[in-house]
Order: structure tokens, then sequence, then C-alpha cells
């Protein structure tokens, strides 16, 4: 564990940030010699990357795996080895010169290919997009008719329902037999006098068609 950290801390530090920075001082400066030299440094770090995607896989169990990865970074950098300018000098320069063509023609496959693809696939999105959205408005439509519909026929009903409704029956208020008693009673006694009021009367007018009969005879 502390060799992968030693390991990593190093290539990021001496063989990125301080390859990066004499890159931008030879850019700068202007100097052919020292941006050919960073430039073939770049390119065997990118192989040593690829590479190293697979062997911290596959060979990480190797003895001594982490420190011969500081070792290589160290020989690529040394101004006195040169590793960098050594590789690319005496194996990556004469393998890309003889397959230049056939790489750059198989880049070229692979663009074009790559843009049909992108192209067909760009075509089937756009098609499955607008099917889905023709089919979202046309559900959205009918739901909203049946919705509509709805509302109508029950509006039909409540209007029907309105005009054939009977007049509700007279509401019949029922009391108790202990307040139907006092309220009979007192109509009892209401009836009584008022007939007793009415005999008065009756025998009053009839005393005084009396009186007048023999006051005439």
């Amino acid at each position: 564990m502390v060799s992968w950290i030693i390991s990593r801390l190093v290539v990021i530090i001496f063989g990125t940030l301080y390859p990066a920075y004499y890159s931008y001082k030879a850019v700068k400066s202007k100097d052919i010699k020292e941006y050919v030299k960073w430039m073939m440094y770049w390119i065997i770090f990118a192989l040593f990357t690829t590479a190293e995607t697979f062997t911290d896989l596959f060979l990480c169990w190797f003895p001594f795996y982490y420190e011969l990865k500081i070792a290589f970074i160290a020989w690529l950098l040394s101004p006195y080895t040169k590793g960098s300018s050594l590789l690319y000098r005496k194996f990556v320069h004469p393998t890309l010169s003889s397959k230049e063509k056939e790489i750059d023609d198989c880049l070229v496959q692979a663009k074009d290919r790559s843009y049909d693809a992108l192209v067909h696939f760009g075509k089937r999105g756009l098609n499955v997009a607008a099917t889905a959205a023709v089919m979202a408005a046309s559900k959205g439509q009918g739901a909203l008719s049946e919705r509509l519909r709805s509302f109508s026929m029950q509006d039909l009903s409540t209007i029907r329902g309105d005009s054939s409704s009977p007049v509700p029956p007279p509401v019949t208020v029922r009391t108790s037999s202990k307040q139907s008693k006092p309220k009979t009673s007192r109509s009892v006694s209401e009836s009584t006098s008022s007939s007793v009021c009415s005999c008065c009367s009756v025998c009053r007018i009839l005393r005084d068609l009396h009186d007048f009969s023999s006051e005439l005879f």
C-alpha cells in the first residue's frame, strides 16, 4: 500500500507536473530543441499510461512492481539517460513511420463510421422522442375528451333530475305524548267555553224576543 502511494505521487509530480511546466517554458521560449525533447517525452508517457492501466490490474502482485515504475519514470526524465528520447528514436518513431498510412486509414474509417453511427442513432432518438410525444398528446387529448364527456353527462343527469323531482311532502311534526296532553285539554276547555258562550248569547236573544213580543201584545 505504501509503495502504491509513493509510486502514484512520483507519477503525478515528477511524471506529469514537472514535464508540463518545462513544456510550457519550451513553448514560451520557442526553443525547437526543448520543444522536440518534451514532445517525445509526452508520446512515451502516453504509451506508458496506456500500458499502466492493464499492468496495474494483472501485474500488481509482481515483486517490486511499484518500485520498477518509479525507476522507469526517473529513467525517462533523467538528462543523463534520456530514456524518453532513446525509446522514441529506437522503437516508436520507426514503428509509427512504417504503419503511418494504415493508422491514418483506420482513423478516417473510424471517424466516418462514428459520424454515421451518431447520425443514425440521433435520427432513431428523434423518431422515438417524436413518437412518444405524439402518443402522450393523443392520450392526453383522449383523457380530456372523456373528462369533458363525463362532465356533460353529469350535468344532463342533474338537469333531468331537477325537472322530474316530485314536490316534497309536507313535513309533519310529531310531538311527544307529554306535550300533547296539555294541548288536548286546552283545546277541550276552549271548545267548552266557546259553546257556553254561544248558549248564553242564544238565551239572551230569545229572552229579548220574548220581552219584545209581550210588549207588542
